[in-house]
């Protein structure tokens, strides 16, 4: 069973969408939802240095606008038999299952976005990466810093959320058994209290929506249980924001459900990386540039097969 996979924010890089754009149609789609949501999309993607794509109201709307984009250049849904998304690519997800259109999920990361940054501009926060340790440790030193264990990712990896001066704490003082601690490239203290603000304006937003039933097993990040209606979808990316994302448990079921291969959505590497070390033996293709959709390709008749 192939599983489809897209990035969260931290993933992007300047110029990362530049290839992408040689796609046959690639350049007009970028240019209706960079005029449809009201931001350059192809300006930020290829020209853009990393300060300017690091605010969450860029950063968000690039990397749906990338996944959908490198989801497309796959083809059918068919081939897959679930998909997630990790924070913001689980907007990407929805799309991909059906639950959303293309616009309306690219409005929707818009708005999340921008209500997002606002949240985040209140109290100077920020989040980092704690690699080792044992889960239970970690999760005890970071609660005694007050910060907040925002993702749980599995294979080592929990990334802690809260205001600079906690996070520099965490930086002198790193839990027992950890590795190291690294600082990640976001703007915020996302899927903590701090989000808060934005759950508000986005549970308007999805007023506006009309949500489809997933048209494959759609994995939530919230607890990796597999979402049937496109109503509990959208509750969820509502309140996911100012909510821990569990990729442990999304990698869990992943598991029982027999995955044989993973294809993480451009800018891959993240989610296929935390793969090959907690399912191990699993074949996984990151869609880092177009070069890589002979890989997928390959991956995809392989199980069609």
């Amino acid at each position: 069973m192939l599983v489809l996979v897209a990035p969260g924010q931290g993933a992007q890089t300047p110029g990362f969408l530049t290839p992408w754009l040689d796609l046959p149609g690639a350049a007009d789609r970028i240019a209706a939802w960079s005029d449809a949501i009201g931001l350059d999309l192809a300006h930020y993607g290829t020209k853009a240095d990393a300060d300017e794509i690091r605010d969450t109201a860029v950063a968000q709307p690039l990397l749906v606008a990338a996944g959908l984009l490198s989801s497309s250049a796959l083809g059918s849904a068919t081939a897959f038999g679930a998909v997630a998304g990790h924070s913001v690519g689980e907007i990407t997800a929805a799309a991909y299952a059906g639950v959303l259109s293309d616009a309306d999920a690219l409005s929707f990361v818009r708005t999340r976005g921008l209500a997002m940054a606002e949240a985040a501009a209140v109290t100077e926060t920020g989040m980092a990466a704690v690699l080792g340790g044992d889960q239970a440790v970690v999760v005890a030193h970071l609660e005694k810093l007050g910060l907040t264990p925002a993702n749980i990712n599995g294979a080592g990896q929990i990334v802690a959320a809260g205001t600079m001066e906690q996070i520099e704490a965490l930086v002198a003082e790193k839990p027992e058994g950890s590795m190291k601690v690294v600082a990640l490239k976001v703007a915020g203290a996302f899927h903590t209290h701090h989000m808060a603000p934005a759950v508000t304006t986005l549970e308007k937003a999805a007023q506006a929506l009309a949500p489809a039933d997933p048209e494959l097993k759609y994995v939530s990040n919230k607890d990796g249980h597999v979402v049937t209606t496109g109503t509990d979808v959208v509750a969820r990316l509502v309140g996911q924001v100012a909510n821990p994302v569990r990729w442990d448990l999304c990698m869990e079921t992943f598991g029982e459900l027999g995955v044989t291969g993973i294809i993480e959505l451009s800018p891959g590497g993240t989610l296929t990386g935390l793969a090959k070390r907690a399912l191990k033996g699993v074949p996984t293709v990151a869609l880092k540039t177009p070069d890589d959709l002979e890989k997928a390709a390959a991956l995809i008749a392989e199980h069609a097969a």
